[in-house]
């Protein structure tokens, strides 16, 4: 194996200091995807049909950051390390210490939208479609906050543009974090933008939601071939990670939903099928 690797960028996690305060990358990283997210939801509202009134999505910023975190942090318990936080459950609540999972936060952003379209009498897929369009912006953030931090480090390489992690040990290693920015944040960005603003799916109500899901179940199971598996679990059955794992029910839940959607008739300006 090749040793030549290119330099780490070693950056200070913390963004800002003030005092005691400490802004870390990582929140900031949340504070972008989720503002930069809702500003795009509420764009396209205003294409048709129009299935959700652009000011609704002020109110339900607050419910996706909330489904975000709480399913994010449960997701990473339940999937990844529930005997540590078994053990030691005030642990659950250390945030600040990492351990979000994205899977936990697609369930958690999931129940958030059924409760908010019950609430507000929407159509669940005329809100989740938007949604979706919108997630990829958070996941490339998230993913660059990742490589900041120096963690979630790739498998040993000998490719050219192999790192050595500060955390990893000696060995150069792919820097998958980047992988999956560009896989599941722009590509994914990138396509749903194009399906929404060029071919107009946003009138096939459940299609944009059935492509991102498989859309990111296939970045997420490619990225992982990269990606060196959690420490406390390794590779599970088959060789598997646990994030190619999960994502196989995304990406067949996806599948079946896109082609669902397709087979229905368009819907109009005025949101009547």
């Amino acid at each position: 194996m090749s040793f030549a690797t290119i330099p780490f960028p070693a950056i200070d996690p913390i963004a800002i200091s003030l005092g005691p305060i400490a802004i870390r990358w990582y929140a900031l990283a949340y504070i972008a995807g989720f503002l930069i997210g809702w500003r795009w939801c509420v764009m396209l509202t205003k294409r048709p049909p129009h299935l959700v009134a652009p000011e609704l999505f002020d109110a339900f910023l607050t419910w996706a950051i909330i489904g975000t975190i709480l399913g994010g942090r449960l997701g990473f318990i339940l999937f990844y390390n529930l005997p540590h936080y078994a053990a030691n459950p005030l642990e659950i609540l250390k945030v600040w210490q990492g351990g979000m999972s994205f899977h936990g936060g697609f369930l958690g952003v999931s129940v958030a939208m059924v409760l908010f379209a019950r609430r507000h009498k929407l159509q669940l897929f005329g809100l989740t479609d938007i949604v979706a369009c919108a997630a990829p912006i958070g996941l490339f953030f998230g993913r660059i906050a990742n490589f900041v931090n120096g963690e979630l480090w790739g498998r040993p390489a000998d490719v050219a543009w192999a790192m050595v992690f500060p955390h990893a040990g000696p060995e150069p290693r792919h820097p998958s974090q980047l992988y999956e920015a560009l896989l599941e944040g722009l590509l994914l960005f990138a396509i749903l933008a194009l399906v929404v603003l060029v071919w107009k799916q946003l009138r096939r109500p459940g299609f944009v939601t059935g492509l991102f899901l498989a859309g990111y179940a296939i970045g997420r199971i490619v990225s992982e071939f990269f990606r060196q598996p959690d420490p406390q679990l390794g590779f599970l059955w088959g060789g598997a990670t646990m994030g190619q794992l999960l994502s196989i029910p995304m990406l067949l839940a996806g599948v079946g939903l896109a082609v669902w959607a397709w087979k229905r008739r368009p819907m109009g300006d005025a949101g009547a099928a």
